[in-house]
């Protein structure tokens, strides 16, 4: 696997980057981004974390199942119980990875695991042993490595590669480093663990300062070939190293990195697009190489050189990365094929029956306004192909609202295993007052952390998107809606929402009113 010249990414957006605060996917969700990261040619995802729970488990499974070209990693603590149940989550993986990990700071040590440096040792040796008496691959991580004792650090390292380690992952779990002091640190590891040549040395750096594209990067240089990060940065606290960035890095920069990567980086900005729809986190317009905003051009001065010359104020092509305006308008006359065309264009990978499901939504849509913006289109497809309806208890049928000077009204209709549920509210406002409409058929009070509404394009007729966060008995769901009308879409998202309210209660055996 060690190719000197060469950089390994290895993408941990479906496990790190899903335990952003207020991000939840399911698991046809986390297939479309696995498929999607799979095209772009990325060399290792991590599907998540099995033994966390039943759904982490299912997850990891049906992406080992699918993925057969890019390696499958599922995350480990040094216990038994989680090695194996990540082996077996990943035993019909074409190519499968135990990703086992343990602390190695004084500061985790002692408040964390309560464990000496002569146990930490010997745990990490046993639980490298057994990942590796089940899987050929297996990758340890020193978690906090950056604040982790230098001696010790290495010690740990030596003891993981005789007990079958081939991947040394060095994090920088709570982006403490900067980038000369992690450099410093990197090529200290790996001159002083001495493992053989086959032995890869990897990176996982969080973003809490702003520095973990530039640590990667500074670890990549100092002997690193393998960086770990998210699509968009997505992740914990103030995320990870955003991957598009450091591919990007090493590409534009290649006279001094002279190193290469895999990745079809024309994919970039749809996989980007695609893991900001469904996981509800919005990309800054001013986000390095997959914002809005990477590749324009305002100020005149700017304007005139690049007309002139684009290099003068572009490093990059906007081509280079997949962010190419499409030049095909989709409307009512639109058939199946260019429809198909557009979708796989935005990064989706639909089969039959969910592309025909889009498309009938689409061509709904296009009974309302004459043509579909690209953001219309991935609505749709995150809405009504990716919604948990199979698994929903409650769909809405019909509402109506009245708004009046100070008190406005709503009445909802709901249905659930075919019956219809009614109710009426009152609220400061016709989205507060069919949110209390809702509640009331519903019989639950959840609270209601986030709500957004953005619409899909800068025109007038654009459709609205809503996206919501409920938390309830210490559960946390969010949930989507799209329409022309966004009351409907605020509706939709709060129903959807409530759905999967009920479906993480019933994958964690929670009792929500009685029920599950």
């Amino acid at each position: 696997m060690f190719e000197p010249n060469r950089v390994f990414f290895f993408d941990t957006t479906l496990r790190d980057g899903e335990q952003a605060a207020g991000v939840n996917l399911n698991v046809a969700e986390k297939l479309q981004i696995a498929k999607q990261l799979e095209k772009m040619r990325i060399d290792v995802i991590e599907a998540g974390f099995p033994a966390a729970s039943p759904g982490d488990f299912t997850c990891v499974q049906a992406i080992a199942r699918e993925i057969k070209k890019t390696t499958v990693a599922g995350l480990a603590r040094t216990k038994e119980g989680d090695i194996r149940a990540t082996a077996q989550a990943l035993a019909s993986a074409e190519n499968g990875r135990v990703h086992v990990f343990l602390a190695t700071s004084p500061l985790h040590m002692q408040y964390k695991l309560k464990m000496t440096q002569e146990e930490v040792l010997a745990e990490a040796r046993a639980g490298v042993s057994l990942a590796r008496s089940l899987m050929s691959e297996v990758e340890f991580s020193a978690e906090d490595a950056s604040r982790s004792d230098l001696e010790f650090l290495i010690k740990v390292f030596k003891v993981v590669v005789e007990a079958g380690a081939v991947i040394l992952n060095i994090p920088d779990t709570v982006g403490y480093a900067v980038p000369e002091e992690f450099s410093r640190l990197v090529k200290a590891v790996i001159d002083g663990v001495g493992a053989p040549p086959q032995v890869i040395y990897s990176v996982h750096a969080h973003n809490d300062l702003g520095l973990a594209v530039a640590n990667s990067l500074a670890a990549v240089k100092a002997g690193v070939r393998q960086v770990e990060g998210t699509i968009n940065g997505l992740g914990e606290r103030g995320g990870n190293s955003a991957i598009e960035e450091v591919v990007m890095g090493l590409r534009t920069r290649s006279d001094f990195y002279e190193l290469e990567t895999n990745i079809d980086t024309q994919r970039l900005y749809p996989v980007s697009r695609l893991v900001s729809r469904l996981s509800g986190v919005l990309v800054p317009p001013n986000k390095a190489v997959v914002g809005a905003n990477a590749f324009a051009h305002e100020a005149g001065v700017h304007q005139h050189g690049v007309l002139a010359k684009r290099e003068t104020y572009e490093i990059m092509k906007a081509e280079d990365v997949g962010c190419t305006p499409a030049v095909m308008v989709l409307g009512k006359h639109s058939g199946r094929h260019a429809f198909r065309d557009r979708v796989e264009s935005l990064g989706y990978n639909l089969d039959d029956l969910q592309l025909s499901k889009a498309f009938e939504s689409f061509k709904r849509l296009c009974d309302e306004k004459k043509d579909a913006t690209d953001g219309d289109i991935e609505a749709i497809i995150a809405d009504e192909v990716f919604s948990v309806k199979p698994e929903a208890h409650y769909e809405l049928k019909d509402y109506t609202v009245h708004v009046g000077a100070g008190l406005s009204t709503a009445a909802i209709v709901l249905v659930r295993d075919g019956v219809e549920l009614k109710d009426a509210a009152t609220g400061n406002g016709p989205v507060d007052a069919a949110y209390g409409a809702v509640k009331r058929i519903i019989r639950l009070e959840p609270k209601l952390e986030t709500f957004k509404i953005a619409a899909t394009s800068e025109r007038s007729n654009a459709m609205g998107e809503a996206q919501v966060v409920l938390s309830h008995v210490g559960l946390k769901a969010q949930g989507r809606g799209a329409s022309t009308d966004v009351i409907k879409a605020s509706i939709r998202a709060y129903v959807n929402a409530v759905n999967r309210l009920y479906s993480t209660a019933a994958a964690k055996d929670v009792k929500i009113n009685g029920q599950s």
